[in-house]
């Protein structure tokens, strides 16, 4: 009787993490040059480029420093100090008035307005076309 004993080594799994390639300044659009990768796994941190590609840096990105996801978003489509749309909306009320944007931020972000009708300061989330909702 002939016995085959097969013996397979477990070889660790590599991961990789994100790293900037380069200095790269707050409030840049990344692409494809701007990262790198190193074979090391970190929690916590970027494995996938294609998750930071056309993202905007939030803070400055420093070369061979691994990115958090906070550390990146969406591009700014309002600028600090930029007069905005501000509406409101429940049910069959709507309000539309104008603000000025107290932060900058992408779609989805939450920011700080001052109403330039009353003074008030409230804070609303940035739609696709810069609009800044407020939820009542």
């Amino acid at each position: 009787m002939r016995w085959l004993l097969l013996v397979l080594a477990a070889a660790p799994a590599q991961a990789e993490t994100l790293v900037a390639a380069r200095t790269v300044r707050a409030q840049t659009v990344l692409s494809a040059a701007d990262l790198g990768l190193i074979r090391d796994t970190l929690p916590g941190m970027l494995a996938d480029p294609a998750e930071a590609i056309g993202q905007e840096a939030r803070i400055t990105l420093y070369a061979g420093r691994p990115i958090r996801p906070t550390d990146i978003g969406p591009p700014a489509i309002v600028d600090r100090n930029q007069i905005v749309p501000l509406a409101y909306q429940a049910g069959p009320l709507s309000i539309v008035t104008e603000g000025r944007a107290l932060m900058r931020g992408g779609v989805g972000d939450t920011i700080r307005v001052m109403n330039l009708a009353s003074r008030s300061t409230i804070s609303g989330r940035i739609m696709a076309d810069g609009t800044v909702t407020v939820a009542p």
